[in-house]
């Protein structure tokens, strides 16, 4: 019987596999834009590039590589698998390959990039505009709406036809454009710039007195639009099914399971930090951030670098309380539900930890936000001393926490009974048995033990398979 954390393996053995089939796209050349990608090619002088597919199109990665070399005479290598989610651009996988630049094929969270140049093909899906168009009417009779319209990037290339479509007959309608990297310069005041999209906002109230209109199917792009913008109501196109909707996803209910992860936060003596992106850029300035918020918070933290975590991964660390996350802003709203510990965003942890950042409502999925010169940085408030500290006492479990406070030894010391000395200075420290243990779960390589092991001459092993060695014979 199989469980959360283990398999028998008895489904992967009577699994028949066959060969991939492409699903139909009518012509590569258009599909993926050979085009436009050969230009990069060759405007940027690469001679080596990689190639990142999604599952869903590796089926076409051999002839669209073999096409690609054949017009920019560049070699190509196809990322067949990601390190982390196939929407961020794999950028160790590419200079393992020794890549000078990635040509990234479908969906993407369109995070930036730190080294290599990046041009995403997203891929030409279908998209009936007509049907979309009515769809829309019908979502919002009242020609005066202020709508704004997001798109999965898949239907980008649809767009200005939509846009031709319903602008003569909604004059506040406003469709957002994609924005690849960080445009230069400070966005205006009536301009939001955010998950690779771009939208001036003439609503007198601003953002909240717009509503949402999404072209596409629902999934992790629609979920972190919902909970970041939760003051719009929403509706969506779904081109695949024709159907258009009311989005009835209670945004407060997430909200709410979000803000309990917060509370366990609190709760957590022992955070482990998941390493979820090696490429966007400022992953290591917000690890950097996240150890000292934790430091401050008087919180043991731990960085885990185990590629995309599952479950069966991350229940090797039974020691940690609870797990931060730190992704692009779709992969970080990870649901942990069938993990055994909990896995929080930086924004939440952030929440549990700072003391002077309040829940105002809004919701961030962008890690960047936080660091300082963000628009959403809040610098860590001093310690407070002893006699000025508030008693803080936790929600789920009704029990006193113990706070951080100064940073003198005495004030350190929290309620136990395991004390060590840690230096020469006899500073004493609070000793946590699981935190301990988990110090110690590093593999250092195998023991030289120079000088204590007698020399001896090189003899011959055992050969053959560990079935059946040659020294064993063979039952007839």
């Amino acid at each position: 019987m199989a469980t959360v954390f283990s398999s028998d393996g008895e489904a992967v053995l009577r699994r028949e596999l066959g060969p991939v089939a492409a699903a139909p796209r009518g012509d590569l050349d258009d599909f993926y834009e050979m085009g436009r990608a050969a230009a990069f090619i060759q405007g940027g002088g690469f001679s080596k590039v990689a190639l990142q597919f999604p599952d869903e199109l590796l089926a076409d990665a051999a002839a669209v590589s073999a096409r690609m070399e054949a017009v920019t005479g560049a070699e190509m290598y196809v990322l067949g698998d990601t390190t982390y989610g196939s929407c961020c651009v794999d950028e160790v996988a590419a200079e393992h390959a020794g890549a000078e630049a990635v040509l990234h094929y479908g969906p993407a969270c369109l995070s930036p990039c730190r080294k290599l140049p990046v041009l995403h093909i997203f891929g030409q899906q279908p998209l009936d505009v007509r049907h979309c168009a009515e769809a829309f009417r019908e979502l919002y009779p009242d020609r005066q709406s202020r709508v704004v319209v997001l798109s999965d990037v898949v239907y980008v290339h649809a767009m200005g036809e939509l846009e031709q479509q319903l602008h003569p007959e909604y004059p506040n309608i406003v469709f957002s454009k994609v924005v690849c990297g960080d445009p230069p310069g400070p966005t205006p005041a009536k301009e939001v710039r955010q998950f690779g999209r771009q939208f001036p906002v003439d609503a007198p109230g601003g953002l909240q007195d717009c509503a949402m209109f999404y072209v596409g199917a629902e999934g992790l792009a629609l979920t972190s639009f919902m909970l970041t913008w939760n003051c719009c109501p929403f509706s969506s196109f779904n081109p695949t099914t024709g159907c258009g909707r009311r989005e009835t996803f209670n945004v407060n209910r997430a909200l709410m399971r979000r803000l309990y992860l917060v509370e366990r936060a609190r709760d957590a003596n022992v955070v482990g930090i998941l390493v979820g992106t090696l490429g966007v850029v400022g992953y290591l300035a917000v690890l950097q951030h996240l150890r000292e918020l934790l430091h401050q918070a008087g919180k043991r933290s731990y960085t885990l670098a185990v590629g995309k975590p599952n479950p069966a991964k991350l229940a090797n660390f039974l020691e940690v309380d609870i797990f931060v996350l730190v992704a692009c802003a779709q992969n970080s709203l990870l649901d942990s539900s069938n993990f055994y510990r909990p896995i929080v965003t930086p924004y939440e942890l952030e929440l549990a930890c700072n003391p002077a950042r309040e829940w105002t409502g809004n919701y961030l999925t962008d890690f960047r936000d936080l660091l300082p010169g963000a628009c959403a940085h809040i610098a860590l408030p001093p310690a407070v001393p002893v006699a000025e500290a508030v008693p803080d006492i936790s929600m789920i479990t009704g029990e006193m926490r113990a706070v951080h406070l100064c940073d003198s030894p005495a004030s350190q010391l929290l309620p136990s009974t395991a004390i060590a000395c840690r230096d020469q200075t006899q500073a004493l420290a609070e000793i946590s048995p699981a935190a301990s243990f988990l110090e110690s779960r590093s593999w250092r390589g195998l023991e030289q033990k120079l000088g204590q092991t007698p020399v001896s001459k090189a003899v011959p092993g055992r050969r053959g398979i560990a079935i059946a060695y040659e020294d064993e014979g063979c039952e007839q």
